[in-house]
């Protein structure tokens, strides 16, 4: 779990979303982003590197001047030296920043608090800066974010925004472990063992820690087959109005669609709610690998009420 230094809580009061990679976490993302009072960009990755305000102000320079060590868009064509100033970048530009607006945010914060923004709280400060830029230039009432994985330090988020609300969203971890294996290999898990227990340890820590009210636990598989009644619970978590737009998130204009930058989810986010993966994983991985799944993370997927195929015993 990450400290909270005494610096903290910050005082705005950010929607937090949070899932295992390939859980819907985009799609949820984009549907919030629909409704008039929010604004909820993409995931922005803040632990690196060390230095992070001098860094990013080098990188959005030598993107401007068309640099070959930042002119890529995977990890494989970017100087490993300056792809994580750079990735946090266009993450930011993903969530509608221009790099001017990124540069006085963090030539601001760096004045004011005297530091290159490497501690935790200033990079905090830094996330609730460009949110709350976004917030005001859109009209909205919130600002939100993808803390991904981070979701399962959800505690120590509670802490830094004691205002914020977080959604948590989960899907079966079979068709997660078949979704890595089979699209994302290159990035994502490489084996069902390594897949079981990285979902297993985000759903429970995340549950586990969670500041009870401000937290909701939703399925990634309600979220496509029950869509209006998943969004209602949404909204009532956040104390916010129905508003049909988050059932038509496909029609409405949205940062990520803009500048996708390679997201490996924004194409698919763009279109209508689409079931065809649920159950994927009976297709995607063996007999083996479901039973191997099962015996790792069977009691979790019972308890979130995926039904076990049989071959492998809950634990």
């Amino acid at each position: 779990m990450i400290p909270v230094p005494h610096a903290w809580p910050l005082g705005s009061e950010p929607v937090l979303l949070g899932g295992e990679n390939r859980s819907g976490t985009t799609l949820l993302s984009i549907m919030l982003d629909s409704h008039p009072d929010l604004t909820v960009g993409p995931e922005i990755d803040f632990p690196e590197p060390p230095d992070l305000g001098p860094h990013i102000l080098e990188v959005c320079d030598l993107m401007d001047r068309g640099d070959p060590r930042v002119a890529g868009t995977t990890k494989e064509t970017i100087d490993p030296d300056w792809y994580d100033g750079m990735h946090f970048t266009v993450q930011c530009e993903r969530s509608g920043l221009t790099r001017d607006e990124l540069r006085t945010l963090v030539t601001g914060l760096m004045t004011a608090r005297g530091t290159d923004l490497s501690a935790q709280d200033d990079r905090c400060r830094l996330i609730e800066a460009i949110g709350e830029l976004r917030r005001v230039h859109t009209g909205a009432r919130r600002w939100g974010l993808k803390l991904q994985r981070k979701i399962q330090d959800v505690a120590a988020y509670a802490e830094i925004w004691p205002r914020a609300h977080f959604i948590h969203i989960v899907r079966d971890g079979r068709d997660l472990a078949a979704s890595h294996l089979k699209t994302v290999p290159d990035w994502g898990y490489r084996s069902v063992t390594e897949a079981a227990h990285g979902w297993l340890d985000v759903v429970t820590r995340a549950r586990q820690d969670a500041p009870g009210n401000r937290y909701l636990e939703i399925r990634y598989e309600d979220l496509v087959t029950r869509p209006r009644e998943t969004a209602e619970r949404m909204l009532d978590h956040l104390g916010l109005p129905w508003d049909e737009a988050l059932l038509r998130h496909a029609e409405h204009e949205h940062a990520l669609f803009n500048k996708p930058w390679g997201h490996p989810a924004a194409e698919a986010a763009g279109k209508p709610v689409y079931t065809g993966r649920n159950g994927r994983y009976l297709e995607d991985l063996t007999p083996g690998e479901i039973r191997e799944f099962e015996q790792i993370a069977g009691g979790e997927l019972q308890r979130l009420g995926y039904p076990l195929s049989g071959s492998g015993s809950a634990v």
